[in-house]
């Protein structure tokens, strides 16, 4: 059956098809999918566009089903997952607004969907079907590019993760999750990064037991590299997170850079 993503929308929240101004989008969210272009080309390209509505734990789209529709998160929080034959669900990648998702309808070949995806916070979306979209890519090659752009650093990510989960051990993995997480989806507040994720949801992203997830949270606490408060993460201090890696010789995640410079 073909995905629908007006089917997961909430019940409370009524759409509109009038997109918010442009200017708005731009100075909210500065999305890199819309880089590059003139005024008046994002104005055609947002008018193409739905704005839906949706609560927080909507599934957008799912695993396998037809990619009919293209994505850009304008406000709250998505997330990619996965679920195994055997019903456990793998949480793969957090992003906040101005990320897009849904990538494999700009293929001219009919595709599936790679990930399921869903909403962590309440928010909204702007949604292209399938042939609106392409046939904006092809009368705006930027949009091409910027959305190759995303997929690249998707990519990159996946192979960061699929090297710590490999040759990782349990401190190392959730380490690289919170540092990920702080580059994807941390909000700037006095004090450090704020993550809303909770511990079951870290130890589920770093392959390890909420117990364990726990434990080292605590000393991290103890360390000042994070403060736990209810419902969410503070994160003061990256580079305590590698304390004991670094004394081994070895040198801290390369995404610390990035943190450092926000």
């Amino acid at each position: 059956m073909e995905s629908e993503p007006l089917l997961h929308m909430c019940a409370p929240k009524r759409s509109t098809t009038t997109a918010k101004p442009i200017t708005a989008i731009l100075a909210d969210v500065k999305p890199r999918f819309l880089e590059g272009l003139a005024p008046a080309d994002l104005k055609v390209i947002l008018a193409a566009a739905r704005q839906r509505q949706f609560c927080a734990h909507s599934v957008i789209t799912h695993y396998g089903d037809s990619a009919n529709h293209f994505f850009l998160l304008s406000k709250g929080r998505g997330r990619f997952f996965y679920v195994t034959d055997g019903g456990r669900k793998i949480l793969l990648h957090w992003f906040a607004p101005g990320q897009i998702f849904g990538v494999m309808s700009l293929l001219l070949n009919p595709s599936c969907y790679l990930v399921s995806t869903e909403m962590v916070k309440e928010g909204s979306l702007l949604v292209w079907d399938r042939t609106v979209i392409q046939n904006l890519v092809t009368r705006y090659p930027r949009l091409a590019v910027n959305a190759l752009s995303t997929a690249s650093e998707y990519l990159a990510l996946a192979v960061a993760a699929h090297i710590t989960m490999t040759c990782g051990n349990a401190r190392e993995r959730l380490a690289e999750i919170l540092v990920s997480l702080a580059r994807g989806i941390g909000q700037q507040v006095p004090g450090g990064l704020e993550l809303d994720v909770t511990n079951e949801e870290l130890a589920n992203a770093a392959n390890i037991t909420p117990f364990t997830a726990s434990r080292l949270l605590s000393e991290w606490q103890r360390n000042g590299a994070v403060v736990k408060r209810r419902g969410n993460l503070l994160l003061v201090s990256p580079e305590h997170l590698f304390h004991a890696r670094d004394r081994r010789g070895k040198h801290p995640t390369k995404q610390m850079g990035a943190l450092r410079g926000r």
